[in-house]
């Protein structure tokens, strides 16, 4: 039996089948006799301070090991510390005489409700840290051990309806073969680690527990989306060479994790770091990358009832700063709407969102709202090597209107006795008009990064959010790498700097030909740089240049895609 889902994490496993379901507690309905309602408040913050305990070991132990795992455990403890849950808890149980666990279960299920409708995915994906925290608290409070996935025995794939994150926090990357999920989000926690684990990974796979077995041996093919139960043995065998491969490619990429992307004929490729906060697990991959190639700021605005006000941002942004030093921190301005929406600010309804009040724009039309930031990056600046980046960037008017918005405020804070530091200026190349107009932006910026997911979302004319278009989001379409080429040109014409940063750049064998087309600085996530560096030790700027005049030539993405797969012959 073949199922089928789509890929979280890449990679092959073959082995037994582990089906994990996770205890559900789920209470009746229940009042307190009256008087005893402050028995009942007392026992829920006993539970709630055992929780944010043990919560606080799992951090400590993390910590040592795995500081991005940490990072969750420190979440859960703010959910468990959440003032509004914090309020209403208490209020259900002396007010309305709820029993503890009820009122627990209860008021945690509003919340979910609330973010699992919100239109941002990586909103909706927090609603899993609220119900994993609700478990906890109501498994201390029946008393019951903690049955996880720490104590596997042996390799397997592991099988669940979905992962929490403190499943996947606590799981032992030496015994996960693969995750395979019914539900499950490519944004979530589970595929965050699942990706820098290397942990081959398929979400979504309808009936996934009604068709598989405890014990049972599968094959995983999560570059295809694919779960085969019960192979024959000559798939099994095949499936087996497939996955020592795999192993061995892995083990292999590693190597060059701590050396510099260099070309055999010596030509530097910068490698950048893709940053989307300032935790020390997002921060730890620094020791080898050259630069922040992008520093999205958006995780300082999403899932909370109020804006960041400037001194909050500012820490932010010097964090960064002073973590990279004399490298370059390439920081994109407030990047909302589209698939990212603010809950703490009422957006217009848009049929067409992607194409609408978002990035650049939302900032014009919120000129309050982007002031503070530029205050809080030019303050920054002081501290490191910062490069200011407008994204969503349409015209050269944008480019002149964001760069009078950014001189009003230096002169702003220079009156106030708050001057700025050095700093460059530059924009991301996601929209076809601004591509096709690289030769005057080069004239107007000291740099750009090529967004090539969203670039390539406008150029093809298909939503990326859309799985019903996913056919004709081609990331390898020609006129994908034509444009690339122009803009790269462009720029280096005029001595300024130019990078990619979406997903073409993390991918060893697109990042061959980014490198043949004169690409000298790519910057990806953390779970890439390792792969993406061999590659590019692994091939000349000749062989690369001569790869990417064929693709160049190409009619088609699949044409392309039978061109890249040549790199490794």
């Amino acid at each position: 039996m073949v199922l089928s889902g789509k890929m979280a994490a890449p990679g092959i496993a073959v082995g037994r089948v582990h089906v994990y379901k996770k205890a559900g507690f789920i209470p009746k309905e229940s009042y307190v006799p009256k008087g005893k309602e402050q028995s009942h408040l007392d026992r829920y913050l006993a539970v709630k301070k055992s929780a944010f305990d043990e919560l606080e070991e799992l951090k400590i132990l993390m910590q040592e090991h795995d500081p991005q795992k940490a990072e969750i455990f420190i979440a859960h403890q703010e959910i468990i510390e959440d003032v509004v849950i914090n309020e209403e808890i208490p209020s259900r149980i002396l007010n309305e005489r709820w029993s503890g666990d009820w009122a627990i279960y209860q008021v945690y299920e509003t919340v979910l409700l609330v973010l699992q409708k919100a239109a941002d995915p990586l909103i909706a994906e927090r609603a899993a840290d609220f119900d994993d925290v609700r478990t906890l608290l109501l498994r201390l409070w029946y008393g019951n051990k903690d049955e996880g996935l720490s104590s596997l025995s042996e390799p397997v794939i592991i099988a669940a309806q979905d992962l929490m994150p403190s499943d996947t926090a606590s799981l032992d990357r030496n015994k996960a073969l693969a995750l395979i999920t019914e539900k499950g989000g490519l944004t979530s926690h589970t595929a965050i680690i699942a990706k820098s684990y290397g942990i081959p990974t398929v979400f979504g796979i309808h009936g996934l527990l009604e068709a598989v077995k405890h014990g049972q041996l599968a094959v995983i093919n999560a570059d295809e989306g694919k779960v085969i139960l019960d192979p024959e043995d000559e798939i099994a065998a095949e499936y087996e060479q497939k996955y020592d491969a795999f192993r061995k490619d892995k083990e292999d990429a590693e190597k060059y994790l701590l050396k510099p992307a260099r070309t055999l004929d010596g030509e530097k490729i910068d490698i950048g770091l893709n940053v989307s906060g300032v935790s020390a697990g997002e921060l730890a991959p620094s020791s080898y990358v050259d630069a922040v190639g992008l520093f999205r700021t958006e995780f300082l605005y999403l899932g909370r009832d109020a804006l960041p006000d400037e001194e909050e941002q500012f820490h932010a942004y010097k964090k960064v700063l002073e973590c990279f030093g004399e490298r370059p921190v390439i920081l994109r301005t407030l990047d909302i709407g589209g698939d990212k929406q603010l809950s703490n600010l009422n957006f217009a309804r848009e049929e067409n969102p992607f194409l609408g009040n978002r990035a650049l724009r939302f900032c014009f039309s919120n000129p309050d709202i982007f002031r503070t930031q530029i205050r809080a990056v030019l303050r920054a600046s002081v501290y490191g090597n910062m490069w200011l980046m407008f994204p969503m960037v349409n015209s050269i008017d944008d480019i002149r209107r964001a760069k009078e918005t950014v001189v009003s405020v230096k002169e702003e804070l220079e009156k106030e006795g708050k001057p700025a530091g050095q700093f460059k200026t530059g924009i991301m190349i996601e929209i076809p008009s601004i591509a096709l107009l690289a030769d005057y932006a080069a004239q107007e910026v000291d740099f750009a990064s090529i967004g090539s997911n969203d670039l390539c979302q406008y150029m093809c004319a298909a939503d990326r959010m859309n799985s019903e278009v996913e056919p004709y989001y081609q990331s390898y379409h020609p006129a994908m790498f034509k444009l690339i080429k122009e803009v790269t040109g462009a720029f280096t014409k005029h001595g300024k700097s130019v990078s990619i940063c979406g997903e073409l750049a993390g991918d060893p064998l697109s990042a061959s030909v980014l490198a043949g087309l004169g690409m000298r600085k790519l910057s990806m996530g953390a779970g890439s740089v390792a792969s993406v560096k061999r590659a590019l030790c692994s091939i000349t700027v000749k062989r690369a240049s001569e790869i990417a005049d064929k693709v160049l030539e190409c009619a088609t993405a699949e044409e392309v895609q039978r061109e890249l797969g040549k790199i490794k012959e």
